[in-house]
């Protein structure tokens, strides 16, 4: 648990308004009292808040599926990354003590579209203009000494992706680290979101014909899952 003054210290309030906050919290469900710590822990609600989001983010079952089976079968962490107008969102990931997920790849992490295999799937589906002003904005920072910040060399990249499907990075993220990134579309054909799959840089080149394979065949299942979603949204609401 953690009291209501720690909580006060970190976020920069009032103790009088943490209080009101915290038990406006516990009366909601979102956060419950710990007698014996003195403090306050996670509530039971958080799950179901998680789920809704996870729901607005396309993870419906068939995609968690998806990524799972993907994990399996390269033997590697596995991503789906959903997008939000030119917002990038990890909304679910599958790992195991073997293939342990990049940090800080966690699931809403939204950072470093250039220098991620999700966030170049993003830039290669925006217009010129579109990518030139996302650019503008968040800029094209150097995270490793292999990190791509020439726009030019960026744009032949992503020439590159829409015609393969797949995307590559190689430490350009975080250094001993290989990721690949495919694009999922739903119905319309529309691209929604990304599944990724990371490995050791130097597992990478041995092994980049299987993983690819793996992540175009994982990413069209995911896109039938939320294609199938959402024909059964449309039924029920009919």
């Amino acid at each position: 648990g953690v009291t209501a003054k720690a909580v006060a210290r970190r976020a920069g309030l009032k103790l009088s308004t943490t209080y009101h906050l915290l038990n406006t919290l516990v009366s909601e469900g979102y956060l419950v009292r710990l007698e014996d710590a003195h403090g306050y822990g996670i509530g039971y609600k958080i799950p179901k808040l998680y789920q809704r989001l996870r729901l607005k983010l396309d993870v419906v079952p068939g995609v968690g599926a998806a990524v799972a089976r993907v994990h399996e079968i390269a033997d590697a962490a596995a991503y789906y990354a959903s997008f939000r107008d030119t917002q990038i969102v990890i909304a679910h990931v599958v790992d195991s003590v073997r293939t342990p997920r990049v940090e800080p790849l966690h699931v809403g992490f939204h950072e470093a579209a250039h220098a991620t295999a999700f966030g170049k799937v993003m830039l290669a589906t925006l217009t010129p203009g579109q990518r030139r002003s996302y650019l503008n904005d968040h800029g094209m920072p150097q995270l490793t000494p292999l990190t791509v910040t020439d726009r030019w060399e960026l744009e032949a990249e992503l020439d590159l992706a829409r015609i393969n499907g797949v995307v590559t990075e190689v430490e350009e993220f975080q250094l001993k680290v290989a990721c690949v990134g495919a694009p999922v579309r739903d119905a319309s054909g529309t691209v929604v979101g990304a599944m990724g799959l990371s490995v050791p840089a130097r597992e990478y080149a041995d092994r980049r014909v299987h993983l690819e394979r793996t992540l175009l065949c994982g990413a069209e299942q995911a896109g039938h899952a939320i294609a199938l979603a959402g024909e059964d949204a449309t039924t029920v609401h009919l």
